[in-house]
């Protein structure tokens, strides 16, 4: 049987003393925590280990000998009876070794083994001490191993060597000075680590909560009224990227400034994300914020708008001459051609009108706009998205037109071609049934097919030019959607973590020699291993609204080839984890 110590190895080098941890049940392991020193009186070290509020117990002693301290050894195996335990742990270190000698006091049985002495007649039970780094296992999470087949007597183990470990912090709070009742070694024996920053920080973050809170309350509640929860309102503000920015960064807020405090683990980590998010949000904006209002660069920006407008105006209308003459040699319909070209030529006209009868607005506009950044760069780029889709209002309208024309041509044809064939579309069934048609349905019907089938190279020729213009805003605005998506959901508090003290977010440990001396048990130090960064940020990403396409490429090139509308890529209703 082999019986497992897992020492700290804060406690190497400790004066003599009690060792105080845990049995693990379940288990023929131990947990050492922390060294008692000698001198101490046994009743103070009952009371200060019930005041702890851990549940731990007195394992056993430990022997440091030095000078003037002769005897040491047998005082400590003469305390196994004032402690009484199952087990009652001896372990000693001789100055100048690395290797403990164990002795396993059986007091059940009254029986005193030494486990890594002389062979005897009797079976002996082989001890292993796993050294740790109390302070990486206190403050680190283990996460389940997803990848290889891992022993499950340590799979089993681990949890609850981390858990006892993590769950002992009280223990290492108490003795905050130098003259307590008793004296301990663990990894806040040089002192707690804490910066009077952090605790007056911590201090000012209630009353800026209770504020924040309260301002969050109220602007919900406005929000929530019945002029803005009308029919018109309400479906704007769906449409709109910076509504829906906004009501995401709300929530955002809404869970940093909760009067909760997060116990679990992953409830701070979110938390802990979302709050480094919303500040490198608000640090990028007030860059953006800076830059922009320097030298001048939103007057220029002004300046430079209408002229941009009235260029590609002109390459519209270019492309639209082109169009009614013979594209690359194409034989058009010359009637449709004319009709189709006339009608987006004038949408054209009308924007440009409304563009210069905005042009003296324009500068004040984007002064106010640039404004916007201050609430964080999401909130630019979602504004920016909106201003897009506003300024290419009229691509879109070229766009529905000619994919409504199109898919009524290509579905004509589609029924058509059906009744040449005998069948017809069930509506009710959903399904393609026979059907007898008289000789006027088939002449009318190849009178309307022929008609479209010449038709549909002038239509086709249409929606494949606006289609192209619209899909290039459309992947436009997909990267602004990106970008933000990224900003909100990336994990960086935990990839900080993961990158300055990896020890923090552990997804297993590893087990390397430290010691093999003749006459002493195995030691080994466990070192912890990292989560990997795809994992890390699988686990941690913060939940967001998708802007991918909902349907897939295939779908997507369907719609397409069908003249299907495709809208864009943000629905709000679609959230993932």
């Amino acid at each position: 049987m082999v019986l497992k110590i897992f020492f700290p190895q804060c406690c190497n080098k400790a004066d003599s003393g009690l060792l105080v941890g845990r049995w693990i049940p379940g288990q023929n392991s131990a947990v050492v925590l922390a060294v008692i020193h000698y001198p101490f009186i046994p009743g103070q070290v009952k009371q200060y280990i019930h005041q702890s509020g851990v549940d731990l117990t007195v394992l056993g002693s430990w022997s440091m000998p030095k000078e003037g301290q002769e005897g040491m050894e047998s005082f400590l195996r003469d305390l196994s009876t004032i402690f009484p335990q199952g087990q009652w742990l001896q372990l000693s270190r001789e100055m100048g070794k690395i290797g403990f000698r164990c002795h396993l006091v059986q007091q059940e049985k009254e029986l005193k083994e030494d486990v890594e002495g002389e062979e005897g007649g009797g079976e002996k039970d082989k001890v292993i001490f796993i050294h740790y780094e109390q302070r990486k296992v206190m403050l680190s999470q283990l996460h389940p191993i997803d990848n290889g087949v891992p022993d499950p007597q340590t799979e089993s183990q681990l949890p609850q060597v981390f858990g006892t470990v993590c769950q002992s912090e009280p223990l290492f709070f108490l003795d905050k000075y130098d003259d307590g009742p008793v004296k301990m070694t663990h990894w806040q024996s040089e002192g707690r680590e804490g910066s009077i920053i952090v605790e007056l920080m911590k201090q000012a973050s209630t009353p800026v909560c209770l504020l924040t809170t309260w301002m969050l309350t109220l602007w919900t509640s406005l929000c929530s009224s019945r002029i803005l929860n009308m029919r018109p309102m309400r479906f704007i503000s769906s449409k709109l990227s910076t509504c829906l920015q906004l009501s995401y960064r709300t929530e955002h807020l809404q869970t940093v400034c909760s009067p909760t405090r997060a116990t679990a683990h992953n409830h701070f980590m979110r938390k802990a994300n979302i709050f480094v998010s919303f500040f490198v949000d608000v640090s990028l904006g007030l860059l953006l914020v800076s830059w922009m209002y320097r030298e001048n660069r939103i007057g220029k920006l002004a300046n430079t708008l209408v002229p941009a407008a009235d260029h590609v105006a002109k390459e519209l209308e270019e492309l639209l001459q082109w169009l009614m003459g013979a594209p690359a040699g194409l034989k058009m319909n010359r009637a449709l051609d004319q009709v189709l070209g006339r009608f987006f030529l004038y949408h054209i006209h009308l924007w440009i009108s409304y563009i210069h009868l905005m042009s003296p607005f324009i500068e004040m506009i984007l002064w106010y706009v640039g404004l916007s950044a201050c609430l964080g760069l999401t909130f630019a780029l979602s504004l920016l998205s909106d201003i897009t889709a506003l300024l290419t209002f009229h691509i879109y309208c070229f766009y529905v037109y000619g994919a409504r024309l199109y898919c009524m041509t290509v579905y004509g044809l589609s029924s058509l071609w059906r009744l040449f064939r005998g069948k017809k579309w069930n509506v009710l069934r959903q399904r393609v049934d026979s059907c007898s048609y008289d000789l006027d349905q088939l002449f009318i019907g190849t009178l309307l097919f022929t008609i479209l089938l010449f038709l549909l190279p002038t239509t086709a020729l249409y929606y494949l030019v606006f289609t192209l213009l619209r899909l290039v805003v459309v992947m436009f605005q997909g990267v602004l959607h990106l970008s933000v998506d990224f900003i909100n959901s990336f994990p960086l508090f935990a990839m900080g973590l993961r990158l300055f003290r990896s020890y923090r977010l552990a997804e297993g440990v590893k087990f390397r020699v430290l010691c093999e001396e003749p006459g002493t048990p195995l030691h080994l130090m466990m070192d912890i291993n990292p989560l990997k960064v795809s994992s890390v940020v699988q686990t941690y990403r913060t939940p967001t609204y998708s802007c991918y396409p909902k349907d897939s490429w295939l779908a997507l090139c369907k719609k397409l080839f069908l003249g299907e509308l495709i809208y864009p890529w943000r629905h709000k209703t679609t959230k993932i984890d």
